[in-house]
């Protein structure tokens, strides 16, 4: 018992001790009563980003934007965004909604809520991803093939951007973020004005230009210092350096070209909604990639023509040196022959007698070494 009431003593001055130094009185209190106050907009803050990136993560919307006519575009989140599909407003107005196919719901939400064509999902999984634009019902489908966006460098990778265009919804879904993309979402950012989702979609294939614009210019600099190398006849690693950039420039100008014919057919049967002007604007970035694709062609080509003038100079060096080991290999023979025949050890040697004969034989060979090789030589420039 005694044990017991010491023990018993000890928790009780323990959970004193506890709550003398842990319990905040009223002088705390009036301590911390600013840092509190001043520490309540930051929690406030943190809160908001929180439920933004929660809000955002619903089903993988990555940004969201409604534009209303003669104003620039307004960010909204998924809930304005859910808000927007199942209350139309009356007024001109549409939306466009960048969505992340990584996100497990995102796929699922699309079909439950954008009533998208079935044509739609089927090209988020077919096999072929050649970059087009086609009209089914009363929408437009395209598949655009886009440079990956990398911050420290001008990547060359490619990935796919699937677009659904209706007259007052605007739909982009990737897998890895895209150069292009971003471009246009700084562009809304900035206050540029857009009436209509075909706008937003000729403004991307406009981007995109621009982007094959900057890997051309980059490209065509490191030609220029390769051509340069072999003008001067310094030749390193030029040759291989030339067949990683064709085969970047083959990859590029195969998945970003537009379809043939697939402007074409959609000038044709357009839809009813598309505007003269959005089909002009379409037009005209499509011709601008199809320039910056024939840029591309015109220097695969240069680069093709650079490797088969390297080719040639390296097979014509090959060239001189076997003929220069050939022609050391012809005039080293009569001095091998000599040599044979002189150490047979047998008699009737000539001027094995004569006491110069050995420099006899050596003034000889070396003459008829000299007056044939100045003649295999003098011919070399022919060849």
């Amino acid at each position: 018992m005694a044990a017991g009431s010491g023990q018993l003593s000890a928790q009780t001055k323990h959970s004193a001790t506890s709550r003398h130094k842990y319990e905040i009185t009223p002088c705390h209190h009036a301590a911390f009563a600013s840092p509190l106050r001043a520490g309540r907009t930051w929690t406030a803050m943190n809160h908001s980003i929180a439920h933004h990136h929660q809000d955002s993560d619903l089903f993988g919307l990555l940004y969201g934007f409604r534009f209303r006519h003669g104003e620039s575009g307004q960010e909204i989140g998924s809930a304005a965004a859910l808000d927007y599909l199942q209350n139309p407003p009356d007024e001109e107005d549409f939306i466009w909604l960048h969505l992340n196919l990584s996100h497990a719901a995102c796929e699922r939400w699309m079909k439950t809520h954008l009533e998208l064509p079935e044509e739609f999902f089927e090209a988020l999984h077919e096999g072929s991803r050649s970059t087009r634009i086609e009209h089914v019902d009363a929408t437009l489908l395209a598949v655009v093939n886009d440079v990956v966006f990398d911050f420290n460098r001008l990547s060359t990778d490619i990935s796919t951007l699937w677009v659904c265009a209706r007259q007052r919804l605007l739909i982009t879904a990737r897998l890895q973020p895209l150069r292009s993309v971003d471009k246009l979402r700084s562009a809304v950012k900035r206050g540029e004005q857009f009436d209509s989702p075909l706008e937003l979609l000729a403004h991307l294939l406009s981007d995109q230009g621009e982007v094959l614009t900057q890997f051309l210019r980059k490209t065509s600099v490191n030609v220029d210092r390769i051509e340069d190398q072999l003008l001067s006849q310094r030749l390193s690693n030029n040759r291989s350096e030339l067949g990683a950039i064709r085969r970047v420039l083959v990859r590029l100008q195969r998945l970003l070209a537009l379809e043939p014919g697939s402007l074409m057919r959609l000038l044709h049967r357009p839809p009813q909604w598309l505007r003269e002007q959005d089909a002009q604007a379409l037009r005209q970035s499509v011709e601008e990639s199809s320039l910056v694709i024939n840029d591309l062609t015109a220097l695969g080509e240069r680069i093709k023509l650079l490797q088969e003038e390297i080719a040639a100079n390296l097979n014509e060096q090959s060239s001189r040196t076997l003929f220069t080991l050939t022609v050391v290999t012809v005039l080293a023979l009569p001095i091998n022959i000599v040599a044979g025949f002189f150490g047979m050890n047998v008699g009737g040697v000539p001027l094995s007698t004569d006491p110069e004969g050995f420099w006899i034989l050596v003034a000889l060979v070396a003459t008829f070494t000299l007056v044939a090789g100045r003649w295999a030589f003098r011919k070399r420039g022919d060849y």
